[in-house]
């Protein structure tokens, strides 16, 4: 099963296996990783769930929508690389990707 590496603002590295067709914010919650909530269940509506995509990965993952685009407007401390975790689907290609997590913004 391909794996995410999250990386939390402090610096803590927490690897875990996410299922195909799973986005990256239902794996965050599915292994209780501090930093993702996820509130909205994954409908662009909270953007609890706002990572930072590591830049080697950045071009492997297609570009966000319009609306994701607008919630990330509303973060804290966006950045290029921002990105809503659940719009993020895991794939076999996305195998090792990191992700960071803002310091805690709720």
């Amino acid at each position: 099963m391909p794996r995410v590496i999250y990386i939390d603002a402090q610096g803590g590295e927490f690897e875990a296996e996410v299922e195909v067709g799973q986005n990256l914010m239902e794996g965050a919650v599915d292994h209780m990783i501090d930093g993702i909530l996820g509130e909205c269940g994954g409908v662009m509506s909270c953007a609890t769930c706002h990572c930072y995509v590591d830049p080697a990965w950045v071009n492997k993952i297609p570009a966000a929508s319009e609306m994701e685009e607008d919630m990330l407007d509303m973060v804290v401390d966006p950045q290029e690389n921002s990105r809503l975790s659940c719009q993020i689907d895991m794939t076999e290609e996305l195998d090792g990707i990191v992700v960071r997590l803002p310091k805690s913004q709720f």
